[in-house]
């Protein structure tokens, strides 16, 4: 299984802008004045936009250099996470759920950087059943859908099989996050609990689309079908 964070598990809606604003001045000193689409894109992407729209080349030392300073907020601002968002409904039920059945590996494929994932999920302990070290993260591509086939590949490194394209469930909120799936033969399950409305969702192209994660026999057959 693999999740997406913002809008699928947790909502910190407002977060990424300000923490970019902090950045943004660290490294370019130069005030944030205009943000791009942030649901569904990369880290890459956002932050090559964002410096190239502030007059600053998106190099590949300045972006590294911009997440450095992206990483160094988040660090700070971990311990008040969980008072400027919330876990969205069922995220920890159905993480624990997938967790007790057999054979289910769960990971991340999300835009956020590495160290901002486990941050943003730790706040909201949502962490204790994502295997962190196999997911495929923002700071890969700009292309989305390439990060699903680094995270299935980390995990058959990992735990010595080949998961077949069937077997991947891609859980996340926007179109982009059904994209990457179908893109990789994956199966898309899509929760209308962003900006996206289900039958937005629905029209992408998604396998199966929930309002939230509250449901949980909902979620266990859309992810696994009839398997017990």
């Amino acid at each position: 299984m693999l999740w997406d964070i913002d809008q699928t598990l947790v909502d910190l809606r407002g977060i990424g802008a300000a923490w970019y604003a902090t950045a943004l001045a660290e490294v370019a000193g130069v005030e944030l004045r205009e943000l791009p689409k942030f649901g569904g894109r990369t880290e890459r992407a956002i932050s090559a936009d964002i410096l190239a729209s502030h007059g600053v080349e998106p190099t590949d030392d300045n972006v590294r250099k911009l997440w450095l300073a992206l990483i160094a907020v988040s660090e700070d601002h971990a311990p008040t996470l969980s008072s400027n968002g919330r876990a969205l409904p069922g995220a920890k039920d159905a993480l624990n759920a997938f967790a007790a059945h057999g054979g289910v590996v769960q990971t991340l494929v999300t835009g956020n950087l590495p160290e901002i994932s486990v941050h943003k999920l730790t706040a909201f302990d949502l962490h204790e059943h994502v295997d962190f070290e196999i997911g495929g993260y923002g700071s890969l591509s700009a292309h989305r859908p390439d990060l699903v086939p680094a995270a299935v590949g980390h995990a058959s490194a990992k735990h010595g099989t080949d998961f077949a394209p069937t077997s991947v469930v891609v859980i996340g909120d926007t179109p982009d996050d059904v994209r990457a799936a179908l893109d990789n033969g994956a199966v898309a399950v899509a929760v209308a609990t962003g900006q996206f409305s289900a039958e937005e969702l629905a029209d992408t192209g998604a396998h199966t689309v929930l309002d939230d994660l509250s449901d949980l026999a909902a979620v266990h057959a859309a992810v696994l079908g009839g398997a017990d």
